[in-house]
């Protein structure tokens, strides 16, 4: 009976099992490192074609097509990959511009439920030829 009880408190095949249980949780929290890498990098891709947008848009001879021909080339460029399905919002007026991209990033982790999205907006003045007050044409 000594050599049962030795056999079934002995520590042999303790590490197959703790292998078994601990590598798939390091894998998953490196993918989900990945996932939010990903998403920091989507982030940072639509507030630069915003951006970039932006500067189409409000010059004087811009326009709201122009900014989004704009956002759609630096968006190709750089995150096609990263950022999935992305759409492009630009409000122009005579005084204010605004550029908005929003967009899915890519899943690494195959978690159901775990969409993540990225956005970056864009605002500022429309050019335009002003006269100042008071003054003489």
């Amino acid at each position: 009976m000594t050599v049962f009880l030795r056999r079934f408190l002995s520590d042999r095949g303790a590490v197959c099992t703790e292998l078994v249980l601990v590598v798939p949780l390091v894998l998953l929290l490196a993918l989900l490192a990945v996932q939010f890498a990903l998403f920091w990098h989507a982030s940072h891709v639509a507030q630069f074609a915003a951006q970039r947008a932006l500067a189409a848009a409000r010059v004087e001879d811009g326009s709201a097509a122009g900014g989004q021909d704009q956002a759609r080339h630096s968006l190709a460029a750089l995150g096609s990959q990263v950022l999935t399905a992305p759409s492009v919002t630009v409000s122009r007026s005579a005084t204010q511009t605004t550029v908005r991209v929003d967009g899915t990033v890519m899943r690494v982790v195959p978690v159901p439920g775990l969409v993540l999205h990225a956005s970056g907006t864009a605002s500022g003045p429309t050019e335009r030829i002003t006269i100042p007050t008071g003054a003489r044409p």
